[in-house]
């Protein structure tokens, strides 16, 4: 073999193709048969030998070694030559030789007229599906009986969905799998439910196996026996353990919603993996198999050309929606760490002084220290849209039923009732009705806290020791940070409406056998410094504040930046609310001023 890293020449090199070769060659030219099984003999034992060099080769040289098959260039086109009439014969020829002593010699007649039957046969199939690719080659060369034995209901089948092009192509590219598992298959996409729920539908991803008995244990194929990774090539659902979808876009109060159902005993699984969903669908698929908690899908942000993972989900839905200017009035005051944001702090730090400095706001071409109305036009042309609830709902498609929730639901006193009524949908635990729990300003101090202070210089500890100064509303029940941390409020006497303090569990025995009780009245008095000095930066930064009423005001005056706003909430955002729930639409006051603005433009 002159070329070992050509699939074709390597193929060519197997023992079944060098004899099938020589046969064909005997029968072109003639000649004895003893002449014949003598040539065969050499072939055998030259393979016999070149093998073994190879191997001892290897050894001395493992560098020497040949790549994989597949990692060769031309692997796909070496396929094919396992259906070569050489290989066909020669396959014939060595099984006859392995049963020589049970009376095979005597079947080589019959093998080999059969090889040539079943040649003339793949070469006609593989005439009659263009659309066979490597993974369907691959797979029928691996089971070869089973595919002819199955041929002629894998040809019905491929005959009846020939207009539904996803699914060939995921017959064929799950050939393998299909081939072993044939009647399980041909019961689903044979189903009224396959027609209904994909076909019907032209789903692009129709899955190859019935999500009903995927999601029964009891069924020798359940989700729990397919790996992530081939479920993912099959295009099978996700499974069904999870509640509900939420989606929608930015600044419509996701945040205060996720520490809502956290209260109410549910985890959000979010769709980070914004350009690469075979990921996110990944980690998914595992914690929904394999970790029993009670789930909720999280999406906010996607790709257009990675929304495979979107279309493998199948659940009703919760959508949060707000006025879109009062949405753009959050993307302006939204604070962001400055560059001189500071994650640890010391004690020898003056308060005033890092958390002046501490926050920054978008501006058109950067940062800023105060929000800025210019930066609208940067908002609105982001590279990854904030407003695209119609966009993205396009890409959902197994959602069938959306429940709207406007973000004014969820704020104050009305959370309770809105949550009664989610339970009629959705199974959530009630919370309990404390005051703490009406008490959700989650904008207000973000990327202002959390601030960790370490006091092991101070002290001169070994080990460092960190103090967390968190916001009361993000440390709830029912929460990983309680299983992280311990609140050591009461121990350091310190009364807050609004900030905690935090220690990690394995700090919280350092925390009690290092410090002396000066060394507490230290952090206490600094703390409490930290704590006027917080909430006396939130109100300067309050004061920045832009509100809706400046926006609308601003768009009067820049007419082209309305009427593209406008164009992105018609075709982009809106329209699917509007199909939906019109009311809401119609109670938005910032929203309805704004339509105002753009027919006065337009006349």
């Amino acid at each position: 073999m002159h070329n070992p890293n050509s699939a074709v020449e390597r193929i060519k090199n197997h023992l079944a193709y060098k004899l099938g070769q020589a046969m064909i060659e005997y029968n072109k030219n003639g000649g004895g048969y003893l002449a014949l099984f003598k040539k065969l003999y050499n072939i055998k034992k030259q393979h016999k030998k070149e093998k073994r060099i190879y191997q001892e080769t290897i050894k001395v040289f493992p560098t020497l070694k040949y790549p994989e098959l597949k990692q060769c260039p031309d692997y796909n086109e070496a396929l094919k030559c396992y259906f070569h009439l050489s290989y066909m014969l020669g396959e014939a020829l060595i099984k006859s030789y392995q049963s020589w002593y049970r009376g095979g010699g005597f079947k080589l007649y019959s093998y080999i007229k059969k090889a040539n039957k079943e040649f003339k046969l793949f070469q006609d199939i593989f005439k009659e599906f263009e659309q066979i690719n490597s993974n369907a080659i691959e797979g029928i060369a691996n089971n070869k009986q089973l595919f002819l034995k199955e041929f002629p209901k894998i040809k019905n089948l491929l005959n009846i969905h020939k207009d539904y092009q996803p699914i060939i192509d995921n017959i064929f590219h799950n050939f393998d799998y299909v081939i072993k598992n044939f009647n399980l298959i041909e019961e689903w996409l044979l189903s009224n439910d396959f027609n209904e729920k994909y076909k019907k539908e032209n789903h692009p991803y129709p899955s190859l196996l019935d999500p009903k008995k995927l999601n029964d244990e009891k069924e020798e194929i359940n989700y729990k026996s397919i790996p992530a990774e081939l479920a993912w090539e099959m295009n099978l659902p996700l499974p069904d353990n999870y509640e509900f979808v939420f989606w929608g876009s930015h600044g419509v109060g996701n945040s205060g919603f996720h520490n809502i159902m956290k209260y109410c005993g549910m985890i959000a699984l979010y769709f980070f993996h914004v350009f690469d969903s075979k990921k996110s669908y990944i980690e998914f698929y595992n914690k929904l198999n394999f970790i029993s908690k009670r789930y909720y899908i999280a999406i906010r942000d996607y790709s257009p050309l990675s929304t495979k993972c979107f279309y493998l989900i199948f659940k009703d839905s919760i959508c949060l929606v707000r006025d879109p200017i009062s949405c753009l009035k959050h993307h302006l005051n939204y604070k962001w760490p400055s560059k001189s944001y500071m994650d640890t702090v010391f004690l020898n730090q003056k308060p005033k002084v890092f958390l002046h400095n501490r926050i920054a706001y978008v501006a058109n071409n950067g940062i800023s220290d105060k929000p800025s109305l210019k930066a609208i036009e940067r908002i609105i042309q982001a590279r990854i849209p904030y407003f695209h609830d119609s966009s993205l709902k396009k890409h959902l498609k197994g959602i069938k039923k959306t429940y709207f929730l406007d973000m004014n639901e969820i704020v104050g006193i009305k959370t309770l009732s809105t949550i009664e009524k989610l339970s009629q949908k959705f199974t959530l635990e009630k919370p309990i009705a404390e005051d703490s729990f009406y008490d959700f300003n989650f904008g207000s101090y973000v990327n202002m806290l959390p601030i960790r202070i370490n006091i092991s210089q101070r002290f001169n500890l070994e080990k460092e020791l960190l103090i967390s100064i968190v916001y009361k509303g993000f440390n709830i029940s029912l929460t990983e940070i309680d299983k992280q941390f311990i609140n050591i409020d009461k121990i350091l006497s310190i009364q807050s409406d609004h900030f905690s303090c935090l220690v990690l569990n394995e700090h919280y025995g350092l925390f009690l056998e290092k410090l002396k009780q000066k060394d507490l009245i230290y952090i206490k008095s600094y703390i409490e410094v930290l704590f006027l000095a917080i909430e006396k930066q939130k109100q300067i930064e309050d004061g920045k504040r832009i509100i809706e009423k400046d926006i609308l005001n601003y768009f009067k005056e820049n007419k082209e930046l309305a009427k593209e706003f406008k164009r992105i909430l018609d075709t982009e955002h809106l329209s699917y609310i509007k199909q939906h729930r019109p009311d809401i639409v119609a109670s938005w006051k910032y929203y309805q001023e704004f339509e105002k603005i753009c027919e006065e433009l337009d006349s």
